[in-house]
């Protein structure tokens, strides 16, 4: 007997779990609801780029983990999956497949997962939309016409298609966060270092690239994190977990908390009406349940920040093609990057040692005066977006020119890339939806290391104004 798609999305990873150990369902029922929910609607929203209907022939059968049985996806970028193809969305890495599951994907088997696949990525994670010239984009389903974000959207889309309830994203400046917004999901970025990124990358981005997930419910993203967490072997640096697990702390409100808000960007300029309802509906809830919540933002220098990070990104970016062109023997071809991303290669490779070793003092600058902020408060809250998902094309790598794409994104996602800088957990909610119909998230941000007080205010406002059972018309 088939598990119908109702029942099937009436699940969170949790959910599917236990019913599943409790025998009301069995692996190859939620399995196959999976798969034929990928093949009903992945050509509309082209969120899986790779699928392995075999995968649970070859699973760990643990009936005791604690996602015994769940199918989950990984993101097409910075995450081997042993005997998969990783490109980075990009077609200059066609072909390549490791021979090895990265620490983290490790984890996540051990956990009970079924890893059926990958999701679509933007190139080496540069955009908050998937536009491949070479293919069709990720779609959001919510509204077709418009962008599923990025550079997770395939994650994204994944999980708000009803595909899974639960799945794998990575965030270098709000790609796990950008989605969520734009899916009307949960999306944590942990704490730096909370995560491993071995045995492949040591810092990985400088610190300022994160691996997760996406959710439909604060209780999977707390669990996922509690099997995922703790430090690998060799891993340069780490952030302790608490002897508590995140799931079990979701039992206890976070108490009264101080709580800062802005809805104008830390330039000073005025968002998108939409956004700007979504903090503000926020905060009366939030002085209606008790916290003490006051206009402000940290005073710090966004636009240079921005700039030294984004320096990094593509001197490693150049790096990263430097040695994919050495093990293929040739230069990449004009037909194998988006146009943005060759750009921003030259711009990477340009740059000289000495500018590059200079850009880390204006983000220790710019992050201290950051994390000065967090003493007299313990959350700071902002729109995650300075709009709603854009429609598709406004974000396209190969009609715009390196400058005018940064200057789109910049009115698309100003409010993410900083907390990347800092390292501190920060997580999108799905609080809001435009008068059309589009999620708008609210991003909270904690201090480094305080994930467990930014889960329990997100499962406080998830109990207060339910999201769950609000599901994308797809």
């Amino acid at each position: 007997m088939a598990i119908s798609f109702e029942d099937y999305r009436n699940f969170d990873a949790i959910g599917l779990a236990d019913a599943m150990r409790s025998g009301d369902i069995s692996r190859r029922e939620v399995l196959d609801a999976a798969l034929a929910r990928v093949a009903a609607v992945n050509p509309q929203v082209q969120a899986v780029t790779c699928l392995d209907g075999s995968a649970a022939e070859h699973a760990q059968q643990d009936e005791t983990a604690p996602f015994a049985g769940v199918p989950y996806f990984i993101k097409d970028l910075h995450a081997p999956v042993a005997g998969m193809p990783l490109t980075h969305g990009s077609r200059l890495f066609a072909g390549n497949v490791h021979d090895f599951d990265s620490e983290t994907v490790q984890r996540l088997r051990r956990a009970g997962f079924v890893i059926l696949g990958r999701t679509a990525s933007s190139e080496f994670g540069m955009n908050a939309a998937i536009e491949p010239s070479h293919g069709k984009p990720t779609r959001n389903p919510w509204s077709l016409d418009h962008t599923a974000g990025g550079s997770s959207g395939g994650a994204g889309a994944a999980v708000a298609s009803g595909m899974l309830p639960a799945t794998h994203a990575t965030d270098s400046g709000g790609s796990i966060r950008i989605p969520a917004s734009c899916n009307g999901l949960v999306g944590l970025k942990p704490t730096r270092g909370l995560i491993p990124t071995g045995p492949h990358r040591g810092e990985a981005s400088h610190g300022l690239s994160h691996e997760h997930a996406l959710t439909r419910s604060v209780r999977d993203c707390a669990a996922i994190l509690d099997a995922t967490a703790g430090p690998d072997v060799g891993a340069p640096y780490f952030t302790a977990r608490p002897v508590e697990s995140y799931l079990q702390s979701l039992s206890r409100p976070p108490g009264p908390l101080r709580i800062a808000f802005t809805t104008r960007t830390f330039g000073g300029q005025a968002i998108d009406a939409e956004c700007r309802a979504a903090v503000e509906k926020t905060v009366r809830l939030l002085r209606e349940l008790g916290h003490q919540v006051e206009e402000g933002q940290p005073a710090f220098d966004a636009a240079a920040l921005g700039a030294a990070c984004g320096t990094l990104l593509i001197t490693g970016l150049a790096a990263q093609a430097d040695a994919r062109e050495a093990q293929l023997g040739r230069s990449a071809r004009a037909d194998e990057m988006e146009a943005v991303t060759h750009a921003a290669i030259a711009l990477g490779r340009q740059v000289t040692g000495t500018q590059y070793a200079s850009r880390f003092a204006v983000i220790n600058r710019e992050v201290r005066r950051i994390a000065s902020f967090f003493e007299t408060v313990d959350i700071f809250i902002t729109p995650t977006m300075a709009t709603p998902p854009v429609t598709i094309g406004t974000l396209s790598m190969q009609t715009l020119s390196l400058e005018q794409f940064q200057q789109a994104m910049a009115a698309f996602c100003p409010f993410t890339g900083a907390f990347n800088a800092t390292g501190q957990p920060a997580i999108s909610l799905p609080l809001h939806w435009s008068a059309t119909g589009l999620p708008v998230g609210v991003q909270f941000v904690a201090r480094f290391g305080d994930d467990t007080r930014l889960l329990q205010l997100a499962a406080q406002l998830e109990q207060a104004t339910p999201w769950f059972t609000r599901t994308a018309p797809l």
